[in-house]
């Protein structure tokens, strides 16, 4: 009778890739078509103005292909990276980086509304089929409406691989399922890890300890409370979804009122099936939470205001226009608003190869550098109709990639290996999600910022992701880590498929 293997295997996951636009070597479609340009021109200038002439046309189509193919580890051109630098230089000399909110600011009614994408939101509250109170984020300018759940994380310590395996595989089948959900256009996860001020410790205690108690039981609480936040770390979780106010393309957009009717009946079951990924429970934020949050990322300080008040039993009213910060200036690698200066990173290249469910860890975990972390993953689901087509054409630009020389590259044949491998997947069911991720750091002393940095690219060598600085875009990109739903490629002047053609 043969023995059955039980050793525990643990699984790997990867096959992440960037899909492109077909053209010659590195070239995408448009940058083909400037060169193909350029040799038609160069070969007409040769024919009326003679040598010398179609000999420049041709230099200066050579030189446009260089600055078009040159790329750096990020992926960015030359072009790419003037373009940033000429972008922020005009927004400088133009005060646009600088910000002023309140009585003595520049916006309508002197209150504190929110800087860069987020200046028109207006903020609604409503309450869910289980009469649960639920804030609703509405940003006019692309017509989204975002919900935010609240979630309380188990972690994965004393806790075994296989159950860690079935929660990443339920995540996975939670993304997928997003991609049927009606009118949703975006998810993100935002995992934010600070210090902990110990009130909430502190009241938890005093409201449920017995007077009864032993005097030693009752002293090793109140030791406990007062020695615990020494050092100590809160970590906070929260996912964000965004509906689109039209429920498909050219339908009528709906009103706040007509969303919430909607989402009412679907927060539910969208909050259970969160439970099930290792979210723990989950429910809706209120508005009043939402308000405290962003409050406190653009002014930490105020954490220790809040937890008190709430520790105290004093409510705490604060309304959207009055979140903002007072002041910000946006530089060229570093952001600051009110009392703290924060860094912010953007995602430019995915794990290579496979990698297990924990590689992202220690770029999770607190540190002590590091005042404030908050690590969002932004998710664009595909539905089904659009996910085969978008596979099968990214199969093809593979294959054309190889095709177009007589040598290709080992990376254009792991490439179409990948572009094959996700079309079948996709072909049996799987579903087809475009991420991202935002990293920010903050701190209260600017002298500290230097090792927050150094922090951050030190851990995000071990989860093995490829990080940018967001050069001359760190208040969008501060903004984009905060959990409101915003969809970057919506407020981008430049539409993405022109960019993915580049």
């Amino acid at each position: 009778m043969a023995a059955i293997n039980t050793e525990y295997k643990e699984p790997s996951y990867g096959n992440w890739r960037v899909p492109r636009s077909a053209g010659l070597g590195n070239l995408g479609a448009i940058g083909t078509g400037i060169v193909m340009a350029g040799l038609l021109a160069g070969i007409i200038s040769f024919a009326i103005w003679g040598l010398f002439p179609g000999l420049a046309v041709l230099a200066v189509a050579g030189a446009s292909a260089l600055l078009l193919t040159v790329k750096d580890k990020h992926g960015q051109s030359v072009v790419d990276r003037f373009a940033t630098r000429m972008s922020f230089r005009i927004s400088r000399s133009s005060g646009t980086n600088l910000y002023r909110s309140g009585p003595l600011g520049v916006t309508d009614w002197g209150m504190y509304q929110l800087p860069g994408l987020a200046a028109t939101s207006t903020l609604y509250e409503f309450t869910d089929s289980y009469k649960r109170p639920f804030a609703l984020l509405h940003v006019p300018a692309t017509s989204h409406f975002t919900v935010i759940f609240s979630t309380e994380p188990d972690g994965a310590s004393l806790v075994d691989p296989e159950q860690v395996d079935a929660w990443v595989a339920n995540w996975g089948g939670w993304l997928a399922g997003l991609a049927d959900e009606a009118g949703l256009d975006a998810a993100a996860v935002t995992v934010e890890t600070a210090p902990d001020s110990g009130y909430r410790l502190r009241n938890e205690v005093e409201m449920n300890i017995d007077p009864d108690a032993p005097a030693f039981a009752q002293a090793i609480l109140r030791e406990v409370v007062n020695t615990y936040p020494e050092g100590s770390a809160t970590v906070r979780a929260w996912v964000s979804l965004t509906f689109n106010a039209s429920l498909r393309a050219g339908s009528k957009k709906r009103t706040p009122e007509d969303v919430a009717r909607d989402l009412a009946s679907r927060i539910p079951g969208l909050s259970a099936r969160l439970q099930s990924t290792g979210a723990g429970i989950a429910r809706p934020m209120s508005a009043q939470e939402l308000c405290e949050v962003v409050r406190i990322a653009y002014d930490p300080p105020a954490a220790l205001i809040i937890d008190e008040a709430h520790a105290a039993g004093s409510p705490v009213s604060l309304a959207w226009g009055e979140v903002g910060p007072t002041a910000t200036q946006a530089g060229w690698d570093d952001y600051r608003h009110d009392s703290a200066f924060s860094a912010s990173w953007t995602m430019s290249g995915a794990p290579r190869g496979s990698v297990n469910s924990s590689v992202l860890s220690r770029l999770l975990a607190p540190h002590g550098d590091i005042d404030r972390k908050r690590i969002s993953l932004l998710y664009r689901p595909m539905d089904s109709a659009r996910a085969a087509a978008v596979v099968e054409r990214d199969q093809n630009n593979a294959n054309v990639r190889i095709t177009s020389g007589t040598r290709p590259s080992a990376r254009a044949l792991v490439d179409a290996r990948s572009a094959v491998q996700t079309a079948q997947e996709e072909a049996q069911g799987a579903g087809l999600v475009n991420f991202g991720m935002v990293v920010t750091a903050t701190v209260t002393d600017k002298e500290r910022l230097p090792d927050a940095v150094a922090a951050i690219e030190q851990t995000s060598g071990t989860a093995r992701v490829l990080l940018r600085r967001a050069y001359g875009a760190q208040d969008t990109a501060f903004a984009a880590s905060l959990p409101l739903g915003l969809v970057l490629p919506r407020h981008s002047m430049l539409p993405s498929e022109i960019k993915d053609a580049l």
